[in-house]
């Protein structure tokens, strides 16, 4: 089970916190920040709606995602799940960093959030000390330094 999510986790860790921060950004425009003062301040269960509101949101995007690979369009089926995943993924990360103080105020949640994410890092960490990992890693910063020094060539 652990290895299908793991694409999903990995992802997840990658995209959550700079997507989410490019999210907050929106805060600078005044309809936006009352949004997010409204988010701040609503119930524990009106917090974990308002958490699940953009996977309802994006699941006709999903759709035509769907249909478009029906119809022989896997470059655009591809492209609107990407989006979708991206879009999807830092406005769920940002409602949670607003509504998390209220979610953690349902028992349910504040008893099995804290052991998500406790076997979440550890499938990660079991991920990141896997030689696979390892190699991959290294050959990406043999990459960024050949870049680097390419660039720097040019230059």
């Amino acid at each position: 089970m652990a290895v299908l999510l793991v694409p999903v986790l990995l992802f997840e860790e990658w995209g959550w916190v700079p997507l989410a921060a490019l999210a907050a950004r929106l805060a600078r425009l005044p309809l936006w920040a009352r949004a997010e003062n409204w988010l701040r301040s609503l119930p524990p269960w009106g917090g974990l709606l308002a958490f699940f509101l953009p996977v309802v949101l994006l699941l006709p995007v999903k759709v035509l995602a769907l249909f478009l690979f029906g119809r022989g369009h896997a470059a655009s089926g591809v492209t609107v799940l990407i989006v979708a995943k991206l879009i999807g993924t830092a406005f769920v990360a940002r409602i949670f960093q607003l509504v998390e103080p209220a979610l953690m105020r349902i028992p349910l949640f504040a008893r099995w959030y804290p052991r998500w994410k406790a076997w979440k890092d550890h499938v990660l960490t079991l991920v990141r000390e896997s030689r696979p990992w390892r190699v991959v890693r290294a050959f990406n910063r043999r990459m960024h330094r050949l870049w680097r020094r390419l660039r720097g060539e040019v230059s």
